[in-house]
């Protein structure tokens, strides 16, 4: 809209909606500017040259950070449908001049504001607005928490609708036709802007210095002698840009702000981090469904340049029909069933729907309720991945290869293609063979990134199988990653160099089963340069290390770096000594560590204790095995151990076979005899059992030992005890505990019926002597 300045003419707009888009890109055509401003970083004018390059596809966000601090940054995302995106387009394409007008970054985050924010203060409440003059009566009262979080609600409510949102996309996200629109959208904010800020507080001190600098970019176009100068702002700011104050007065505000070193690039964005749900202010609730009601404006525009009444219904009706399409789809691909027929009734409903509300055309919500009762059958749960997959969507953007990068992010790119490891939004799945050269090396610039913080795949357990060889990941690219590409650039040019640096770095302060683990998370990635660096530190590390449990925490990984020697292509022999010592201190510490522990204790041992007989066991040594079990017998003798503990000791005994089936009835029958506290029985059978309840079920001897230990308790006894019993049968399967039971009740209906057939009271001579005929009768003898 023009404004007293003839030359200048405001749009406002909301930051993301294509109904907006498509109202501004018509309007840029029939004014034909020669210039444009948009609302954002001039800081970033640089960048926006890439912002045509055929291999910029949105949706991208430009990225400003501090380079000596790059947690303090900004994002400004875009999406296709965004407004600012096709203004900026269209100047570009056009050679028309554009700048961006707001307070720039330089100043922002040099006053300490937006660290680390996605969004610019207050920006929901400015970026969605009105397409008609409707505002609340001047004298109605304005509830002070919706002023304070979405102005545009109000106009919502006094136009009957539910939120600012749902009335928004109504009156233009749905819009075809953009006469007169933009003036409507100012008439409203200039109404509404007046009512709240005589009624609230809402502005933030920023707002002014924000709309300041506006104001002195718009001046400053003016006096260059531009006689068209389109300015592109969101709505909230547009009455503040139509009557201006004098210049000095913003001169006076901008005079002395701090400022700082920025530096700016595009990064990749995704429709989840531009919903409101991903935490970004300015976000939408459904960028699905924008960039599908965009793409359906295209294709319509495409084929019919002239936007008609009759072609605008005819290209929502069809929208509509895309939609679900789309939607079934989907649920085919689920193994859910969708049917033509089931689309076309889901279309017809959401017409009606529509009509019922007074609605022009159908909107998301009938078309969601009219999922969920014909498509879905009234069920909930399918709706979850519809939202999640089509009305959010993970559609994840890409940027030029010129676009200014650090070092590390530039070799990491290099990486990814030459691997064939394409970043996804979505969460997909990577099963790898390290005995291929393609998947070897895949494997460790997952496992170096993970060194650097930044986890884009993350290891999942494997089935069944149990070969070393094999390996499964989860991936999926953040936008975020970007930012610790960049802080991460301070150790290193490369993956490889950082990951060394980084590791070096860390394992200077790491006590020895931290420094064990780096070990093991070093050799999966490859990093040989640090492995004699990362020995020296644990030789002196393990040989001052007095905590037994430290030695123990110590050992599993350790051993997990020579299990996987042969496969990572890794000489493991240096660590060997390391682990042979490990072995013969815990040997030799464990019985005193192990006495007088209490519960807490002794539970962190217990657990030490079956991390170190599994590590032994993959050892594959018989003389480290035949110490350890020996250290286990003595354990298991040892006086006032706890339960716990000796209940563990006897079961890896018995499972190793050093102990027989009947040596270890007899320890657990002396554990559980009437001579020791109920509670100390109780951690022992805990220690005994957990884990699993095969041993019970086929081993009648133990059954019978623990059946007569829970027979003989008391009641206060059997009540105090419970707790732990339960704990312990809680870890058995579920089958397991099905079977248990199905033999607890097999021998209870057993000793019934011996009961009842040796108990002298309930025999009845005189009836067994009436049927003695007949019997003597049918065998032919003779009583």
């Amino acid at each position: 809209m023009p404004t007293a300045h003839s030359r200048v003419h405001i749009f406002g707009i909301r930051h993301h909606g294509p109904g907006s888009a498509r109202s501004l890109c018509q309007s840029l055509e029939a004014l034909r500017p020669d210039m444009v401003l948009v609302e954002g970083p001039p800081d970033a004018e640089a960048a926006l040259p890439l912002l045509i390059h055929p291999q910029m596809r949105p949706p991208v966000a430009l990225l400003v950070y501090v380079p000596d601090n790059p947690q303090r940054a900004v994002y400004y995302p875009f999406a296709v449908f965004s407004p600012e995106w096709q203004a900026l387009r269209y100047a570009l394409e056009q050679q028309v001049p554009v700048r961006f007008m707001d307070l720039p970054q330089a100043h922002r985050l040099a006053m300490g504001g937006e660290a680390g924010e996605d969004v610019k203060d207050n920006e929901v409440a400015e970026e969605g607005q009105a397409t008609e003059a409707i505002a609340p009566t001047p004298h109605s009262p304005l509830p002070q928490a919706t002023c304070q979080t979405d102005p545009l609600s109000l106009l919502a409510q006094a136009a009957g609708y539910s939120d600012g949102e749902r009335w928004w996309e109504h009156l233009v996200e749905q819009r075809q036709d953009s006469t007169e629109l933009f003036a409507a959208i100012l008439e409203a904010m200039v109404v509404l802007r007046a009512e709240v800020e005589q009624t609230t507080a809402w502005l933030s001190p920023l707002e002014p210095l924000r709309e300041a600098y506006m104001r002195k970019t718009i001046r400053e176009a003016e006096k260059q002698g531009f006689q068209k100068i389109a300015v592109v702002c969101g709505a909230w700011h547009a009455p503040a840009l139509v009557n201006m104050p004098p210049a000095k007065d913003d001169n006076a505000l901008l005079k002395g702000l701090p400022k700082c070193k920025v530096e700016t690039t595009w990064v990749p964005w995704t429709h989840g981090r531009l919903s409101m749900s991903s935490g970004y202010g300015a976000g939408i609730e459904s960028p699905g469904w924008y960039q599908h009601l965009w793409d359906q404006g295209e294709r319509s525009q495409q084929r019919s340049p002239q936007w008609g009444q009759t072609q605008s219904a005819s290209k929502t009706m069809d929208s509509s029909i895309c939609w679900m399409t789309q939607v079934a789809r989907l649920l085919r691909k689920q193994d859910l069933d969708a049917s033509s027929a089931n689309v076309i009734e889901a279309v017809r409903l959401a017409e009606t729907l529509a009509a019922l509300r007074d609605r022009p055309l159908p909107g998301l919500p009938e078309l969601n309720e009219a999922t969920q009762t014909v498509l879905c059958f009234g069920d909930p749960l399918p709706m979850q991945l519809i939202h999640n997959q089509l009305i959010v969507g993970e559609r994840l953007g890409k940027v030029p290869d010129e676009t200014p990068m650090v070092p590390l992010q530039q070799d990491l790119q290099r990486q990814q293609k030459r691997l064939r490891m394409k970043p996804d939004a979505a969460e997909t799945s990577l099963d790898l063979d390290l005995r291929k050269p393609l998947d070897l090396e895949r494997s460790q610039l997952l496992h170096r990134l993970r060194l650097i913080h930044l986890p884009w795949g993350k290891p999942q357990l494997l089935g069944n199988t149990k070969g070393t060889f094999r390996e499964s990941w989860q991936l999926q690219w953040k936008p975020e990653f970007a930012i610790r590409l960049i802080e991460a650039g301070v150790w290193g040019n490369t993956v490889e160099s950082a990951a060394t640096a980084w590791t070096c770095d860390r394992s200077n302060r790491a006590n020895l089963p931290e420094l064990t683990e780096l070990i093991d998370q070093t050799l999966v990635a490859n990093l040989p340069s640090v492995i004699a660096h990362l020995m020296a530190r644990l030789q002196a590390e393990a040989a001052i290390a007095s905590d037994i449990t430290h030695l123990m925490a110590a050992l599993p990984p350790l051993v997990n770096v020579m299990r996987y020697g042969t496969v990572r292509q890794f000489e493991t022999e240096v660590v060997g000594h390391v682990v042979d010592g490990l072995i013969t201190r815990i040997c030799v510490g464990l019985p005193v560590a192990s006495a007088s522990l209490d519960d807490e204790a002794a539970a962190n041992l217990y657990r030490l204790i079956i991390a170190v007989q599994g590590a032994i066991g993959l050892l594959q040594q018989p003389n480290a095995l035949e110490r350890w079990q020996q250290v286990l017998a003595k354990l298991a003798d040892q006086q006032g151990l706890h339960g716990l503990l000796a209940g563990r000791c006897c079961r890896l005994l018995f499972e190793a076979g050093v102990f027989q089936a009947e040596d270890t009835a007899r320890r657990l029958g002396l554990a559980l005899s009437t001579a020791t506290e109920p509670a100390h029985a109780a951690h022992w059978i805990e220690g005994f059992l957990a884990g699993s309840g095969l041993l019970l079920l086929h081993n009648p001897t133990l059954w019978q030992v623990l059946d007569d230990w829970v027979m003989q308790l008391s009641g206060d006894t059997f009540t105090a005890v419970l707790p732990l019993l339960r704990r312990t049968f809680s870890t058995f399967s579920a089958s397991e505990r099905r079977q248990m039971g199905e033999r607890v009740r097999q021998d209870g209906e057993r000793g019934m019926a011996n009961r009842a057939w040796s108990s002298p009271g309930e025999w009845d001579s005189h009836r067994a002597e009436a049927v003695l005929p007949l019997i003597a009768q049918l065998l032919g003898v003779a009583l």
